[in-house]
């Protein structure tokens, strides 16, 4: 799910699909750390070619906008902030959107990679905890 990421995959595969809950956390993890090498890759060519088009840059500033909001603690923590900002298991706040954000504050692939993963690792498990909640009650 590229707006929910592992924060609704886990929640499906765990409750609606009846995945054990670590088969749904290693597969989320997993799922959601996949797109990150190329996203942190691909994204500015990409971007810079398709800011040609009027829809592209719409969605461009949008997603610009929406990340600068968000990213305090990766301004002013560095590839920390990074893991921070993807740890916080709300949507919007994943690995997809720090990637953007390390894009924009020009953190290091190595570093970006490491923490967007770490990050990732640290929303799965607050979220199967708050999913061992709902299955205990």
């Amino acid at each position: 799910m590229p707006i929910l990421e592992l924060r609704g995959g886990l929640p499906l595969a765990y409750l609606h699909y009846d995945f054990t809950l670590i088969k749904s956390f290693t597969l989320s993890v997993i799922g959601n750390i996949l797109p990150i090498i190329p996203i942190l890759l691909l994204f500015q060519p990409i971007s810079k070619w398709l800011l040609q088009f009027n829809w592209y840059s719409r969605l461009y500033d949008w997603l610009y906008n929406r990340t600068m909001q968000k990213s305090n603690n990766i301004e002013r923590y560095g590839a920390i902030g990074l893991m921070l900002f993807t740890a916080v298991p709300f949507p919007t706040t994943g690995a997809y959107s720090a990637c953007i954000a390390a894009l924009l504050f020009s953190i290091r692939f190595r570093y970006a990679l490491i923490s967007i993963s770490l990050g990732v690792v640290v929303a799965g498990i607050i979220v199967s905890l708050g999913m061992l909640s709902i299955s205990i009650f």
